[in-house]
């Protein structure tokens, strides 16, 4: 009579686990979705209202001095 306890034990955690993945699955079902459409269309707003210097072909080319991701200037190290 020593395995039965475990195996009551092992039963009621597989149990616990699927009720919480049950329940996992049931919260991301809930979740509210849209459109791929409208997300595409979203996304399209926000690239044409938000400047951004990764998005030249929208924004045209960036000048070297505002551009954050351009190299700094300065030159190399000096050793005298």
């Amino acid at each position: 009579m020593s395995g039965r306890p475990h195996k009551q034990s092992m039963s009621e955690l597989k149990l616990r686990r699927l009720n919480e993945h049950n329940q996992r699955l049931k919260d991301d079902y809930a979740r509210p979705r849209i459109n791929v459409s409208e997300a595409s269309q979203g996304l399209i707003r926000y690239c044409k209202s938000t400047k951004d210097h990764l998005i030249p072909s929208i924004w045209g080319p960036v000048d070297k001095r505002e551009d954050p991701y351009a190299p700094q200037g300065g030159g190399c190290c000096v050793v005298a």
